[in-house]
């Protein structure tokens, strides 16, 4: 086997290998617990200033009261939704820029629900006790708030909630929210008792049970989230119910201590719910998992505070909940300071590539103004950055042909002396400047690109529901069409994206990437090897039927990445001489061999 086939043998399976990586099935779903199921009896121990807040209590109260509790409506040009009064929370909640499906008609997003509907999800702000008070003194998850002032939440019109003990402390809960998908909440506290009042604010976010409509693909992180000020930490669902029981927060728990710049919340595929103290304020980042109730928990508790008679003391922690949306998030990490902020879109191990090639493509789709124009465009720029790098490479490849009867000779010469062999090649490869390796240096180049643009259309919001021509609507979900129904000229469904069957239901633009792949190939004649003809033969639609499941921006680029290649090779093979008989080729591969006489 010469070096060239060897060349064309690695490539194709360093591609086949990009593929098997990508190409992974989804686990089985794991059963959800019942979030309804009855709470443990636990015992309440003494209260004190790093005391958990009353996580494990029995809720069948607030589960009564939670649909009657009264409610406080949000609504902003992207936020609609309600707060209810029962523990001040931040409950419901529906993003009006985003709808379930792309069909007509198709309801919101729902981010967050109440407590008492299946899945729910919610904020709340709270005070922990210490000293003298007791948590009946300070209000908790299930405190009954009563309005300060205002109505109805909306951008610049703030609303505020007030609660008293019998103690003489007073304490209120200002709410406001931004243009997009920011809330700020100031937690305050005014003591008018002859003694110090000793108390710590916190916020939580509450999911109750691991949801049901989670990706489970390695591809993308789902499940809680924590930036410390110094690192960012990913945590799945699995690994939140293995922490260790820790008595001082009364649950399963891990708590680590910022001094600043921290920020802690679960993260969904697109969407996300973060609670962030101020910038120089120290919290404790504390992750925890309510085994008897199924509930894993993110919370900001921040420092114990002693309040003397006739003072007051105020903290401010603002709640991100909505889209990840990069523009959106990465101006809240420019203006407002956010540490590393846009690192909660997951970028993955090539963020290096990835992070630049979305930017890059965020621009185009700026001024273009559609995703799937943008995709080739963005090809091109990246073809035109390698391209340097992979001209050697085809140059090296033609000169490979150009040496083609002198190997051939060599090899007639040499007979069974593969020593021989050997030696001549690399004096001939070297007399002739040509290096037998760099025609595998395009397929080096292309995997970590691949990855990084997998990574972009497959975890950013951006391409979610972005249409390109016709019948593509969704550049993050497989083509549409189907062979199996010829394209919808014929009337009955074929089997949905996920089926074990769908990998039958070829679209249009899976077969136009096979039929790429074939024509680049049709460049060089067959291998005379039938081993390697064979395996050539068959690659482009074993890629076609592999990649007919993946996202349609995807294999939209890999048409054009081969199109491309396909001009570039062309080009400069005939600038070299060397005419590729392409139809030629074409036609040999439709010839039957004569068998071999015996």
């Amino acid at each position: 086997m010469d070096d060239q086939n060897k060349n064309l043998i690695l490539a194709t399976a360093l591609s086949f290998l990009v593929i098997l990586v990508w190409f992974v099935l989804f686990p089985p779903q794991e059963p959800v617990v019942d979030p309804n199921a009855p709470a443990a009896t636990q015992t309440a121990s003494a209260p004190t200033a790093t005391a958990a807040a009353p996580d494990a209590a029995s809720t069948t109260a607030a589960e009564i009261t939670v649909a009657e509790a009264p409610r406080l409506k949000i609504d902003t040009p992207r936020l609609s939704g309600s707060i209810s009064l029962q523990g001040g929370r931040i409950d419901a909640l529906s993003l009006k820029d985003y709808r379930e499906t792309i069909d007509d008609g198709s309801p919101n997003v729902e981010l967050l629900t109440p407590l008492g509907e299946p899945e729910a999800y919610y904020a709340l702000f709270a005070w922990a006790p210490g000293g003298e008070l007791g948590f009946d003194d300070v209000p908790g998850p299930d405190t009954i708030w009563q309005v300060e002032s205002g109505d109805q939440l909306e951008i610049g019109k703030p609303v505020t909630l007030i609660w008293q003990n019998t103690k003489g402390q007073t304490f209120h809960s200002k709410i406001e929210v931004d243009e997009n998908f920011m809330f700020s909440v100031t937690q305050s506290v005014e003591n008018s008792a002859d003694g110090t009042a000793r108390m710590a604010a916190y916020s939580q976010i509450r999911r109750h049970g691991e949801p049901s409509n989670r990706k489970k693909f390695f591809v993308i992180h789902e499940g809680p989230i924590r930036q410390t000020g110094k690192e960012l930490t990913e945590f799945d669902y699995k690994d939140v119910r293995k922490l260790p029981a820790d008595e001082r927060w009364g649950a399963n728990a891990e708590a680590v201590e910022v001094e600043s710049n921290g920020w802690i919340g679960i993260t969904d595929h697109y969407w996300m719910t973060t609670l962030i103290p101020q910038g120089t304020q120290p919290f404790t980042s504390v992750l925890k998992y309510d085994e008897p109730r199924d509930i894993y928990i993110t919370e900001a508790r921040l420092p114990a505070v002693d309040v003397a008679p006739g003072q007051s003391a105020s903290y401010t922690t603002r709640l991100f909940a909505g889209a990840k949306e990069w523009s959106t998030i990465r101006e809240y990490q420019n203006r407002d300071g956010i540490y590393r902020f846009i690192d909660a879109i997951d970028w993955g191990w090539f963020f290096f590539l990835t992070k630049p090639i979305f930017a890059t493509l965020h621009w185009l789709n700026s001024v273009i103004g559609n995703m799937g124009w943008s995709i080739l465009v963005l090809t091109l720029v990246l073809k035109a950055i390698v391209f340097p790098l992979a001209y050697k490479s085809y140059v090296s490849m033609a000169r490979m042909k150009e040496l083609q009867p002198e190997m051939e000779a060599l090899k007639e010469r040499a007979g069974d002396d593969r020593q021989k062999m050997q030696q001549g090649m690399m004096e001939l490869y070297k007399k002739n400047k040509v290096n037998p390796a760099s025609g595998c240096l395009p397929i080096l180049l292309q995997i970590p690109i691949f990855f990084s643009l997998y990574k972009v259309i497959f975890v950013t919001i951006e391409l979610r529901h972005a249409p390109w021509i016709g019948w593509i609507r969704d550049l993050s979900s497989p083509d549409p069409s189907s062979i199996l129904n010829l394209f919808g000229l014929l009337p009955f469904a074929t089997p949905e994206p996920g089926s074990i069957f769908f990998i039958f239901s070829l679209g249009i633009l899976p077969i136009l990437l096979g039929i790429s792949m074939w024509l680049q190939q049709k460049l060089n004649p067959a291998p005379t090897d039938p081993t390697q003809a064979m395996i050539f033969a068959w690659m482009p639609w074993v890629f076609m039927f592999m990649l007919g499941s993946f996202a349609s921006g995807l294999v939209l680029y890999w048409i054009a990445n081969n199109t491309i290649t396909f001009t570039q090779q062309y080009l400069i093979m005939r600038s070299h001489g060397h005419k590729p008989d392409v139809f030629g080729n074409i036609l040999k591969s439709f010839r039957r061999k004569k068998p071999a006489e015996k």
